[in-house]
């Protein structure tokens, strides 16, 4: 057994330039190593290398310099093996519409020369909430049928591995609930899961890990907690008994913010600063406390922090 799930070095791509353009390096470098059984996230603003990065590991780009091992097989030397150990759920909804669901993972399983015997169309239909679907035509399905299909033909050949790419990009709560449940299992049994995504809520909830890449880079590379321990900031909101008169004025390295709905925030750096420190400051000031309650940084601050204000589309 491999002792990573992927294993990328020195990973560069550089798409040659058009119309008098430079040639444009998508991808500087890569070095990242994904463990075994982790839910891993993979994050970056438009533009910073993620697709590339998971076209090269589906084996539809190819690389330009580095090397590329998928459950220990190089892409390079075992790309038959290295394809088998992965599947991908695009982002795409790239369905032929005249095969029915069934129909399709059908095809994709013989694509990935998976015998007859031992081919699990119904129990992946069944998975992904398609069976009383199986035998109509894709293109009667809705979005989110859609979508479900495309995590089906994604797990027909019995992956080590599964790459979801914006999964629940514009998709209803029902099926984003339906979706993370069946990975979760999934997860359980053992497969690896690397995951993009443009919400950040949801990937902190997810992952185990996550990387973030910005303009071809990776810049950040941690445990979920440890991402969220690099930024010092914490804001504390303090409900008053009674409505604020004048102005407040608190001591160096406490910055209080109004809101509009009441509550008094102060912002202060928890290394430097205790939480004792800003209520003692506070009562000094001679607010009565009703309530309080303390807000840590998000995944969303630490990726702004490390992409340079970039955003996510």
């Amino acid at each position: 057994m491999p002792e990573y799930a992927i294993e990328i070095t020195g990973l560069k791509k550089t798409y040659a330039g058009s119309g008098g353009e430079p040639p444009k390096d998508a991808l500087k470098g890569i070095e990242l190593t994904i463990p075994k059984g982790s839910i891993f996230g993979l994050l970056g603003p438009n533009g910073a290398g993620k697709s590339t990065l998971i076209n090269i590991l589906a084996g539809l780009v190819l690389k330009t310099t580095g090397q590329v091992r998928i459950w220990g097989f190089d892409q390079d030397v075992n790309p038959r093996q290295s394809r088998a150990s992965i599947g991908v759920m695009p982002q795409e909804l790239n369905l032929d519409p005249f095969f029915s669901p069934r129909g399709a993972l059908e095809v994709q399983a013989g694509l990935y020369g998976v015998p007859k015997s031992q081919r699990r169309s119904d129990e992946i239909l069944e998975m992904i909430g398609l069976t009383d679907k199986a035998n109509a035509y894709a293109r009667t399905l809705s979005g989110g049928m859609r979508r479900r299909l495309l995590l089906g033909k994604a797990l027909v050949h019995h992956p080590h591995i599964l790459v979801l790419d914006e999964p629940t990009a514009g998709v209803d709560i029902e099926l984003r609930n339906m979706l993370w449940t069946n990975v979760r299992k999934l997860n359980e049994q053992g497969m690896t899961i690397i995951l993009t995504t443009h919400y950040l809520e949801e990937a902190e909830q997810m992952c185990d890990e996550i990387a973030i890449i910005n303009h071809g880079e990776v810049v950040a590379r941690d445990s979920t907690r440890a991402l969220l321990g690099r930024l010092d900031a914490k804001t504390m909101l303090i409900e008053p008994e009674n409505a604020l008169q004048g102005d407040l004025h608190m001591p160096d390295g406490i910055e209080f913010c109004p809101r509009d709905d009441g509550l008094l925030a102060f912002n202060y750096n928890r290394v430097t600063i205790s939480a004792e420190t800003v209520l003692e400051a506070v009562r000094d000031a001679g607010i009565r406390i009703k309530d309080v309650k303390t807000v840590e940084a998000d995944l969303e601050d630490v990726f702004l922090s490390l992409t340079s204000s970039e955003t996510l589309v």
